[in-house]
């Protein structure tokens, strides 16, 4: 199973789950599609869109559960990046944790990430 990730805010995704289905962030609704990263690609997405910021949750998405409407388009340095051209469902979403900052101000992911 390849996993897409997305960071949120904590009570933008609370809302999301109620509702069933994620719609997108402002910025994701400005561009007309969910901006995902890759596992190789989450830590840096932090950082740079996210720097600071401890009221965080990371969602692990099955990629092929989302078939055609996501999209691999390149972005950052030439980067692919997973680009979801609809809501995204709840049923997708394999795992939500929380995405705390260390005392060194960096995002603590989870193992393996």
């Amino acid at each position: 199973m390849t996993l897409i990730y997305k960071i949120s805010p904590a009570t933008d995704w609370r809302e999301a789950e109620a509702a069933g289905v994620f719609t997108g962030a402002p910025v994701d609704l400005a561009d007309g599609f969910i901006h995902f990263s890759a596992a190789d690609q989450v830590r840096e997405t932090a950082g740079k869109h996210f720097a600071g910021r401890s009221d965080l949750v990371l969602a692990a998405i099955d990629a092929a559960s989302l078939g055609d409407k996501l999209v691999w388009e390149p972005s950052r340095g030439g980067a692919h990046f997973p680009h979801l051209y609809a809501s995204l469902p709840m049923s997708a979403v394999v795992s939500v944790v929380d995405l705390p900052l260390g005392a060194d101000g960096a995002h603590r992911f989870p193992e393996g990430l």
